[in-house]
């Protein structure tokens, strides 16, 4: 299994960049849409177009990007011998993180939706930050490998 992996590998790391940019956009949407629904009356129209394009970007770009980035990266790391390797470790748990980061955005998402406030707008765009930070540390573990 590992030999067959290591000989698919280019295909397997290039649907794990392609999937993890669509992923990365996403993150970086989601709270900007946010602060648009913040404009609408809770039970208005415009929130009610809002929480739609929000739960589309959910179910068509976000969770299916995250859970391919999550396969073909384990794939890559089962094919490459790389669970014993620090940087790797490092890495996962940055990419943990940020799953959790989705999944409490997600979960912030459908309260907006059900007309709950739970974030201000500056609380938005602070936390819109998080994934470039976390893919700036993610991708420097992955290219310098340092431990």
């Amino acid at each position: 299994m590992q030999e067959a992996l290591s000989s698919i590998y280019l295909f397997l790391k290039s649907g794990h960049v392609i999937f993890m940019v669509f992923w990365m956009a996403g993150l970086f949407m989601l709270p900007r849409q946010c602060i648009y629904m913040l404009d609408h009356e809770p039970g208005s129209a415009g929130e009610a177009m809002w929480a739609e394009r929000m739960g589309k970007l959910r179910a068509i770009i976000l969770t299916p990007s995250m859970l391919i980035v999550w396969v073909l990266g384990l794939s890559m790391a089962y094919g490459g011998g790389w669970f014993t390797s620090g940087w790797l470790h490092a890495k996962l748990t940055l990419v943990v993180a940020m799953t959790g980061y989705h999944g409490w955005l997600v979960g912030q998402t459908k309260k907006m939706a059900r007309g709950e406030r739970p974030l201000s707008e500056k609380t938005l765009r602070m936390i819109g930050e998080v994934p470039g930070v976390l893919l700036i540390l993610i991708v420097l573990l992955v290219y310098l490998k340092p431990f």
